[in-house]
């Protein structure tokens, strides 16, 4: 589900950046208030494993698309909405910026309809009130599996809405819509279920994890370690190896755009499209998660794929690092005006 500057018209694109960057200055205020010093390594672990995963698309049986994990429940039933979202802003940042996976003008949206929609819509006001007060019960499970439904859901509503308010005619809002939601609904039954088991994984591993995270602080130990050597060992071996048995089926918006627009939706190659293409291109590590010069499409799945490994790897780094660093940094500030208050 993630858009490239195609889709967006410059203006749509520009406010969708503006919103998405005051909800990284509120998430960043608020996670400095509440985190401790567990939530940075967690943050960082699980930025890698989201990454990793994200690489993996799984076919949808009869249609010839495909889908991946968003896994922003996942980030926020385990780290709560703040870390959640700036983790998730951290892997498409990553994305974006190194595997040219999707665009620049478009990562403020791709933020907002993969983060701040799961965040601060679908877990305040959808997994909370179900979830109720424990994970370990069908009740908590079932609000996670609903909300990460609902959260794909109102994503790639939100994708059908930019892109008709940037005035792409060749995609109308009807029919677009009318093969989006069905779609990621199956894209999303898949992510509820693996949501759950991983979430459930997690918890069974070590019950008190989600209890001692800031939105619902307990013990003064350190119960991410377990878990967090789990989850880098998940994303070293999802990322490095998984990754070559991705299905090449198109994704849920490339599988939509082709049932309403016949042939590619032209580029848009002036102003601040090419100036996008070209900084993104000179940026790019390891476009298309393949190695320069090389083109994904031709890699065999089924064999060795040293550019997807490779791709793998150096992504989940860069997002472990990414994240951790910003969750470092706002926990270092927090310290600091904590020991030092203006007088």
């Amino acid at each position: 589900m993630h858009m490239s500057d195609t889709l967006l018209s410059p203006e749509v694109g520009s406010a969708l950046w503006v919103a998405t960057a005051a909800t990284v200055a509120l998430s960043s205020r608020r996670l400095g208030r509440l985190q401790d010093d567990r939530t940075v390594p967690l943050m960082g672990v699980l930025g890698a494993f989201i990454f990793a995963a994200q690489m993996i698309n799984f076919a949808i049986p009869a249609t010839g698309s495909s889908g991946h994990l968003a896994g922003t429940m996942i980030l926020a039933i385990l780290l709560g909405p703040h870390a959640a979202f700036l983790t998730m802003a951290s892997v498409l940042t990553v994305q974006a910026l190194f595997f040219a996976d999707g665009g620049l003008l478009a990562l403020g949206a791709n933020i907002f309809n993969l983060g701040v929609i799961p965040c601060y819509v679908i877990y305040p006001l959808i997994y909370r009130p179900l979830a109720g007060s424990a994970w370990g019960t069908a009740r908590a499970r079932t609000a996670a599996f609903l909300a990460a439904v609902l959260a794909l859901q109102l994503g790639a509503l939100g994708v059908v809405v930019e892109t008709t308010l940037s005035g792409i005619a060749e995609l109308p809002f009807a029919a677009f819509a009318a093969v989006m939601q069905p779609i990621h609904l199956a894209i999303g039954i898949v992510e509820g279920l693996i949501t759950v088991a991983v979430v459930d994984f997690l918890y069974r591993m070590q019950p008190d994890l989600l209890g001692a995270l800031p939105h619902n602080r307990r013990a003064d130990t350190h119960p991410w370690r377990r878990a967090g050597v789990a989850l880098g060992i998940g994303a070293v071996l999802l990322g490095g190896v998984g990754a070559w048995f991705a299905s090449a089926d198109p994704d849920g918006l490339e599988w939509s755009i082709a049932r309403v627009v016949p042939g590619e939706l032209p580029e848009r190659g002036d102003g601040i499209h090419a100036t996008a293409a070209q900084v993104q291109e000179r940026i790019a590590l390891l476009p298309d998660y393949a190695l320069p010069g090389a083109s994904a499409e031709e890699d065999a799945p089924t064999v060795i794929d040293a550019g997807t490994t490779l791709s793998g790897l150096v992504g989940g780094f860069l997002t472990l690092t990414t994240a951790f660093g910003l969750g470092w940094l706002l926990r270092r500030r927090t310290v600091r005006s904590t020991t030092n208050p203006v007088r």
